[in-house]
């Protein structure tokens, strides 16, 4: 179960979105560091606590902090801000124009064709 700090929400259904997690989960430093967790270990009761529902956690990744929540492109933006460094600064563009409009379609694209990509399976498409 997730602490009260940062969390990255994702399917864990998913090998492609499995595998990104993991990804970018190694490379988180610190003490008060982020958790990826899939959004199947997470009951009903702590779905409502981040302040998601079953549909959101099937359209989209989550990055839920300080009671904030943020979906899809933003919330892989802000999961690269919290490794810091090099990716931290592409996490910050990607949140600001034109890096904003490009993550998003990017995103859309991606989630559409995941289970196409290297991990994805079958259960990845929706």
């Amino acid at each position: 179960m997730p602490s009260d700090g940062p969390v990255l929400v994702f399917d864990g259904d998913c090998g492609f979105c499995t595998t990104s997690a993991t990804w970018i989960a190694a490379r988180w430093k610190g003490r008060e560091r982020p958790e990826a967790v899939p959004w199947q270990r997470l009951g009903p009761g702590r779905l409502e606590q981040l302040g998601l529902c079953a549909d959101d956690v099937a359209r989209a990744a989550w990055w839920v902090e300080d009671g904030r929540r943020w979906g899809a492109h933003r919330a892989v933006a802000r999961a690269l801000k919290a490794a810091g460094g090099g990716w931290g600064l592409v996490g910050t563009l990607l949140l600001v124009p034109p890096g904003r409009q490009v993550a998003a379609v990017g995103y859309r694209i991606v989630a559409r064709y995941r289970y196409r990509l290297p991990g994805g399976t079958p259960a990845c498409r929706v």
